[in-house]
């Protein structure tokens, strides 16, 4: 007779209420904006602010970053190990969170912080390191329990709610480091994130699973099913899917996306600055503002959109109409010097290219195998990356020849590539193989479990 216990005073799942679900995850990427505007945001502002030098700048937030290329490392452990009783990916997610807790809370007590760049730095990155985990753990969390159908809709959340959290988080933090002091900024923050904690604590993934282990309750069958009990499965079913047409299409066309979406956002700045004489103070305001904006737009009306016309529309449109908007900005150079026409164009691009990361996380999601999600969407993330390194570096070969018109045409270029690439990406046959991949591998443990019992 089961226990009763297990589902005593329990809250639906995750798995169980779409509801739940997408305010979970609206919450979470939220929390993850918090520290990531405190610490690659207002911080950096602060450096510049008490006169530390441009390579000072870019050193700290050269370290800083480094775990954002270590998620193809995390991301196998978080596949292969996990306390299942809790959920495949919940322990992750709250290991994450209460690191990024703790780093806020030691980084706080950094005794003046500006002559302490060693110390403060190294707990920086330690918190982007548990920002890694929260961000793999999450993402994967996505794939393993929303519907493909919602899958968009989900995105369209958690990318707003990030960028708005975000944004708010250099605000505010910069408002209180100005006003409080640096230690009483960082312990505010932290109170979020705190406070943001009980909502994957309190949540179960599956009805029936432990919420600590100390806990009544048991492992699902779900996770049961899709747990990789060693790493040969692991790689070889990375290998499986990462072959596969779609996949490599999919990872081709974020390359290239990617890399267009970053040289477009280098060389604003730089455009604005250098060829229309804005100073740095009004650009960052213009761009901040419209960037909250974009965040917000992408919250209301991405989920719908791909659901009224789905994943590869939204992404198409967008490449499109941001083509558009860039080759008429190339072609208007009279207006160059009216501040309303260009700043208009910027909001436009901060709110498409909202839409058009919405429709890429999407789509990269949708072509996951759930089995491995965690890796094969982490190794995606990695390649979207490259495109934004790519992007900037591209930028700087290519200025010292081309003329700013020119520079927006090789833009448009490399979105006209996206476009062609998006076409042959075939979502539906990719998914039949998914389906065989999942068949062939619940044949094999069906084989195996067969020649133990015997």
């Amino acid at each position: 007779m089961p226990d009763k216990r297990i589902s005593r005073n329990d809250f639906p799942s995750l798995s169980e209420s779409p509801k739940l679900r997408y305010f979970t995850f609206i919450v979470l990427y939220f929390s993850q904006g918090i520290p990531e505007g405190i610490s690659l945001l207002a911080i950096p502002a602060w450096m510049a602010m008490n006169g530390k030098s441009v390579a000072d700048i870019a050193g700290y937030s050269a370290i800083v970053l480094l775990p954002s290329t270590l998620k193809i490392v995390l991301a196998p452990i978080i596949e292969r190990y996990t306390y299942l009783p809790m959920g495949r990916r919940r322990p992750w997610l709250l290991f994450g969170q209460f690191g990024i807790m703790c780093s806020l809370i030691a980084l706080s007590f950094v005794p003046n912080p500006m002559d302490n760049m060693f110390l403060l730095t190294s707990l920086v990155l330690c918190l982007h390191i548990f920002i890694m985990f929260q961000d793999i753990a999450t993402d994967s969390l996505v794939i393993d329990i929303v519907p493909l159908d919602q899958q968009g809709k989900a995105n369209s959340l958690m990318w707003g709610s990030k960028t708005i959290g975000t944004s708010l988080s250099f605000f505010l933090g910069s408002l209180l480091i100005n006003q409080f002091g640096f230690a009483n900024a960082v312990l505010s923050m932290s109170t979020f994130v705190v406070l943001i904690m009980f909502v994957p604590l309190l949540l179960r993934e599956r009805k029936g699973e432990k919420l600590l282990p100390w806990s009544y309750g048991t492992t699902s069958t779900e996770s049961t099913l899709l747990a990789l009990d060693n790493w040969g499965k692991l790689f070889k079913s990375f290998v499986q899917v990462v072959s596969l047409p779609n996949t490599l299409l999919l990872l081709l066309m974020v390359f290239v996306c990617m890399t267009a979406k970053h040289y477009m956002v280098t060389l604003l700045p730089v455009f604005t600055i250098q060829e229309l004489g804005w100073n740095n103070v009004f650009y960052s305001k213009i761009f901040s503002t419209y960037n909250l904006i974009g965040g917000i737009l992408g919250m209301l009306i991405g989920g719908y959109v791909i659901q009224k016309f789905g994943i590869v529309h939204l992404i198409r449109g967008s490449l499109i109409l941001i083509a558009v908007l860039v080759i008429s900005l190339a072609l208007s150079t009279p207006l160059w010097k009216n501040r309303t026409f260009v700043s208009a164009n910027i909001a436009v691009f901060c709110s498409v290219v909202t839409l058009l990361n919405i429709g890429v996380l999407a789509l990269a999601m949708h072509l996951c195998w759930k089995r491995i999600s965690a890796l094969q969407f982490t190794f995606c993330m990695t390649i979207f990356n490259a495109g934004l390194a790519s992007g900037a570096a591209l930028l700087g070969y290519l200025r010292s020849f081309l003329s700013w018109q020119h520079l927006f045409f090789v833009f448009a270029l490399l979105i006209a590539i996206s476009v062609l690439l998006l076409k042959f990406i075939k979502t539906k046959r990719h998914r039949e193989q998914i389906e065989l991949l999942e068949n062939n591998y619940i044949q094999i443990l069906e084989k195996e479990a067969t020649l133990l019992v015997n």
